[in-house]
């Protein structure tokens, strides 16, 4: 081995399902084409599932080389299912990391899967950066799994100011924690997105007169209100005229596969006037955001990327309550009044005007490359050794 290649810092990105991949791509292009370091990609959870789309392929099909698979269990929607994920999860990924040996691991957000291989890695003593912490999500347990992924790690990579002073808040050293802006821009800014004619080809739709991108999760700290909340937000959708509907599936969360459920029978009764997918990839879930009015739901992407296409985000009860959210996101709570309510708004000849002003709160874009500059200067030197950063400044 070459002494060039001997001092390479070796950087793992893991992933668990498409949401994460759609944001780390960027990232992982950059530390693949920056000769001074090694990727390395660690995948899980949705990705091996096929269920949730085999959608490591994409991964594979992007150009990356995937080091280590470890599947873990997914059964979200029994009480003990999740707890189950976490355990095996990190007995799995202690033998997957110790193989890799990496400098430095990259973990983005919040979920389960996330969670396990911190502790595993923290464990081991290997470096943890943190992407998209210090954000808030009240009526999820990802809350909770979030911050404790931040006292796992060393470096932090916040996608706005106050995101970062909440991280500084909890005790992480302010030069270690840097607002880069989010992810999911880079990818706006650098695909070359697809035509109306090409998408609705890969897709295979036909777009109406109005269109909407429906995405939809469970709020899991509320226990068994996933079926009622949607089935609200399915009754206001069939009553909207000339519209054309696009359903993405949701994720391995408690009450999920009941919403995936609904969906398809949706789908299956107005075949005409929806389409459903398990995964759309990046390239197509971005390129619809072109040729839609309004992201539907209550996916993190209505309040980060949508705004970028000037078009509304109406956001559904508490899953995204405590994030920032720019003047195109309209809140409202989950029931039948208040979304229907909502959807006059959207339309409303005013909204539609101030849409066209209405910034972006998340930043312009090359979010990877900061993140990268950090990754690659950052000294080694006894970084797992932190210091509990008091605010008040006290001994």
């Amino acid at each position: 081995m070459s002494e060039t290649r001997q001092k390479k810092r070796t950087i793992c990105v893991f992933t668990g399902g498409r949401s994460d991949y759609g944001l780390l791509r960027p990232l992982m292009d950059e530390i693949k084409q920056d000769q001074n370091l090694r990727l390395k990609v660690l995948v899980s959870g949705m990705h091996l599932s096929a269920e949730f789309g085999w959608t490591y392929r994409q991964i594979e099909k992007d150009g990356f080389f995937i080091d280590q698979k470890v599947k873990i269990p997914l059964n979200p929607d029994v009480d003990k299912g999740m707890g189950k994920s976490i355990g095996v999860g990190i007995i799995r990924f202690v033998d997957a990391l110790k193989e890799l040996n990496p400098d430095i691991l990259v973990v983005l957000g919040d979920r389960f899967e996330a969670l396990a291989v911190a502790i595993a890695a923290m464990t081991l003593r290997i470096p943890i950066m943190h992407l998209y912490g210090g954000e808030a999500s009240w009526g999820m347990m990802d809350e909770a799994m979030r911050h404790s992924i931040t006292k796992m790690s060393v470096w932090h990579c916040t996608a706005t100011e106050v995101y970062r002073n909440r991280v500084i808040q909890l005790g992480e050293h302010p030069r270690r924690v840097f607002n880069v802006g989010a992810l999911g821009i880079d990818n706006i800014k650098k695909m070359k997105l697809l035509s109306k004619e090409d998408l609705e080809k890969a897709l295979g739709v036909k777009f109406q007169k109005r269109n909407i991108l429906v995405s939809y999760h469970p709020v899991t700290l509320e226990g068994n209100t996933a079926g009622t909340q949607f089935k609200n937000l399915l009754s206001v959708l069939e009553k909207l005229e000339d519209t054309f509907i696009v359903f993405t599936k949701s994720n391995a969360d408690f009450g999920g596969r009941l919403i995936n459920q609904m969906i398809d029978k949706y789908v299956s009764e107005h075949a005409k006037r929806s389409k459903v997918f398990v995964s759309m990839g990046q390239l197509n879930y971005l390129s619809t955001m072109k040729f839609v009015d309004a992201v539907v739901g209550n996916s993190s992407s209505g309040l980060i990327e949508t705004p970028c296409f000037k078009i509304g985000t109406i956001d559904i009860g508490d899953r995204q309550k405590g994030r920032i959210a720019g003047q195109s996101v309209i809140h409202c709570s989950p029931t039948k009044a208040s979304i229907k309510k909502v959807f006059e708004k959207l339309y409303s000849v005013d909204f539609q005007r101030a849409l066209k002003r209405a910034p972006n709160l998340y930043g312009e874009g090359n979010a990877a490359g900061r993140i990268k500059k950090i990754l690659k200067e950052s000294s080694l030197k006894d970084i797992i050794k932190k210091e509990f950063y008091d605010i008040q400044g006290l001994e």
